[in-house]
């Protein structure tokens, strides 16, 4: 029995948009570049050929405007070895839950 991906229990009940932002995320391998192509108040999908193992717990380095990064913890849901991997966010503080929300209706409205 093949076990596809895309039809995980929590797949898509959260609208998520493409998009494509430089960032950088530290695991258990050290501190990597990666690109999120995807983005929920939820979580996100890096693409990079970092390795991790599902559930493990990763850094997300987010770029603000102004040069800054917020850091946002996140779990990992699901990987496929040297393409990416899919995170949840964790343990976001009010205000880090806060600039996803306004992040993600900004995408809405484009």
């Amino acid at each position: 029995m093949t076990n596809e991906r895309r039809t995980s229990r929590d797949r898509r009940h959260i609208e998520r948009f493409q998009v494509n932002i430089e960032i950088e995320w530290e695991g258990l391998v050290g501190r990597k570049n990666g690109v999120i192509r995807d983005i929920s108040a939820t979580g996100c999908f890096i693409l990079c050929s970092g390795e991790v193992e599902d559930g493990e717990t990763v850094k997300l380095f987010f770029p603000l405007t102004d040069g800054r990064k917020i850091q946002l913890w996140g779990e990992v849901s699901n990987h496929v070895f040297e393409i990416g991997f899919a995170m949840k966010f964790i343990e976001l503080t009010e205000a880090q839950a806060e600039f996803l929300e306004v992040f993600v209706d900004t995408l809405r409205e484009d």
